[in-house]
């Protein structure tokens, strides 16, 4: 009896590898001691909460304020064919980085790793906005990706060391509070400012100062105690081939079927490079040191299951979040800026149910129904809007936003809480940059495929459309000379031009001649209708991954008398973890 109560404090009160005859004789796991970690007061994660939110913000915010001011800027600087790169550059280096982020903060620190990434975002913000021709942007974009790749993930990494698993959900819903209201502000601003005599070049600078305040404010209320590893190591070449994999897939899903054909060398080149490189990886990672994902994590049901979950949530979300103002600036011909209010309705349901489900999960710590309802919602959803073509008015488009909106509000922080919740302590941070980088890529992949689709629809009808009219018109030229109509003739002549009107602004668009422009809104509107189709069997295929999770309850519970002494003890500078704790994820970062 003495020797079991000896060692259970022993658990408790030393660190993991520390040894005893008490432990030995009883050896006690070291799930229990992980289980119950010290975590600092509610008061000091509100500190830490405000620099966080202020970076993910800011980075956030640059990804959704650019697509207004795109039109702009390629009219200043030219280069036209390169136009997607300036968002895919971006998207390439975000998520290609994350797991990078991740497993560097496990050697770094934290708080390091964070203001390193927001010293990037700032470098890059301010080459972007000095940016003199298309290919300095775009090198700019890049380099503000690898920085936006760090911002994206470590918040979520702080937040799981920071928060028990049970309490994680309030703070969680936060972070998808800022998702959301940054896709609104995003479109708004960019317009706004376009439009003002400050100009496009602001789009960048404008986040520059909130990165500033954000990396001042994880200087100053960020006090976690960090203990560097003796000589660590990094898996430079997993990283390097990870990162490699996941670019070549992403660079061969956008410019698949637009800039190069399917069925050509040079794609065939890239799929078989993209197969090459992750086997590489595989192999990599499961023999290093350190590695960047550790192949363990792909043992845990959970973390396997999220991980799936995450890529179609990415697919969906991102898909709609680009593609939707555009369908509602070339089909509804509204502005940039009323495109961008119509949105509302998505945002809004995602922040209901993210938010509500976060302070649900808090109280209870069970989860499991939330995902697979919000994976109904989102096949609902996107049915939904696949009827906005017989649709006249905005009622479908309305609805659909808002089921989807309330689908992925349930989904994106839950399955990432559920993920931390399962993993060790030591695979956390590993877990949560994986979860993140397969949502990322999910994100990179819908986009591309969905522009595929939309982009072969498109030229199909409007390819459709231009044989019926030649035929129309050859069909009254054989009449006689009195036979062909003159309108006939200019619908055949400006379809043949419309395939390259039809890839420019809505302003373009809407300036072609009326029986043309008909046909490429119309276009429009069948192409968007397949975009919409294609979301349905990648929610389903989500739900799927999501039913077989196992529904295990969050760890941890209400703050405890261990809570309420460190709010009591608590100064100024922030959370420190007491000098005899060497457990524990605070300890540990």
């Amino acid at each position: 009896m003495k020797q079991s109560v000896r060692g259970t404090s022993t658990a408790r009160g030393c660190s993991p590898g520390a040894s005893s005859p008490a432990v030995e004789d009883h050896p006690i796991p070291a799930a229990p001691a992980e289980a119950t970690p010290e975590y600092p007061s509610r008061r000091v994660v509100r500190r830490i909460m405000v620099g966080l939110v202020l970076a993910m913000l800011t980075s956030m915010l640059t990804n959704s304020i650019i697509g207004t001011a795109l039109p702009t800027i390629m009219g200043e600087l030219g280069g036209q064919d390169r136009l997607a790169w300036v968002a895919t550059a971006a998207l390439l280096t975000m998520t290609a980085s994350t797991p990078v982020w991740g497993k560097l903060s496990d050697i770094w620190g934290r708080k390091l790793l964070f203001q390193i990434a927001l010293a990037i975002f700032i470098v890059a913000s301010l080459a972007a906005g000095f940016a003199q021709d298309i290919n300095w942007l775009i090198a700019a974009r890049a380099l503000q990706g690898l920085g936006v790749g760090g911002l994206a993930t470590l918040p979520n990494i702080i937040l799981g060391d920071v928060v028990s698993p049970r309490q994680r959900g309030r703070y969680s819903g936060l972070i998808g509070m800022v998702f959301g209201v940054s896709t609104v502000l995003g479109p708004l601003v960019g317009g706004f400012l376009v439009d003002s005599p400050l100009g496009w070049r602001w789009c960048f600078l404008i986040t520059v100062p909130l990165a500033v305040v954000a990396f001042c404010v994880i200087q100053f209320m960020f006090k976690m105690p960090f203990t560097p590893r003796h000589k660590p190591s990094v898996d430079w070449l997993g990283a390097g081939l990870i990162f490699s994999a996941a670019s070549t897939v992403i660079v061969l899903l956008s410019l698949g079927g637009t800039q190069i054909p399917w069925n050509s060398p040079a794609a065939y080149a890239m799929g078989a490079a993209s197969v090459l490189l992750t086997v590489a990886a595989v192999l990599v990672e499961r023999r290093a040191k350190e590695p960047i994902i550790p192949t363990r994590l792909f043992r845990d049901r959970t973390f396997v299951l999220a991980s799936a979950g995450s890529v179609t949530v990415g697919m969906m979300m991102f898909g709609l979040i680009i593609y939707m103002p555009q369908y509602l600036q070339f089909v509804h011909s509204m502005s940039p800026t009323v495109s961008g209010l119509m949105t509302l309705p998505l945002v809004a349901s995602f922040l209901v149910t993210s938010i509500g489900s976060g302070f649900a999960i808090s109280g209870s710590g069970r989860w499991k129904a939330y995902p697979v309802i919000g994976m109904v919602l989102c096949v609902v959803g996107f049915t939904v809007l696949s009827l906005a073509q017989v649709d006249p008015g905005l009622t479908t488009v309305i609805v659909g936003q808002m089921l989807v909106g309330l689908g992925f509000g349930l989904n994106m922080q839950i399955l990432l809480l559920a993920t931390q919740s399962t993993l060790p302590v030591k695979d956390m941070a590993a877990g949560t940059a994986a979860v993140t980088f397969f949502r990322n890529l999910g994100g990179a992949m819908g986009v591309a495929a969905f522009g595929a689709v939309m982009v072969s629809r498109l030229n199909a009808e409007i390819a459709a459309a231009a044989a019926a009219a030649q035929e129309t018109l050859t069909a009254q030229s054989s009449a006689g000379p009195d036979g062909a109509d003159s309108g006939a003739e200019e619908l055949s002549i400006g379809l043949e031009k419309a395939a390259e009107a039809a890839q420019g602004s809505p302003e373009l668009v809407h300036s072609l001649p009326e029986p043309v422009r008909e046909v490429v809104v119309g276009a429009f509107d069948h192409a968007m209708q397949g975009v919409f189709v294609a979301g349905i069997p990648i929610a389903v295929l989500g739900l799927v991954a999501v039913s077989f999770m196992k529904g295990v309850p969050l760890r941890g519970g209400g703050p405890g008398k261990k809570r309420a002494k460190a709010e009591r003890a608590e100064g100024p500078a922030g959370f420190e973890a007491p000098a005899e704790s060497g457990s524990g994820a605070a300890a540990q970062r």
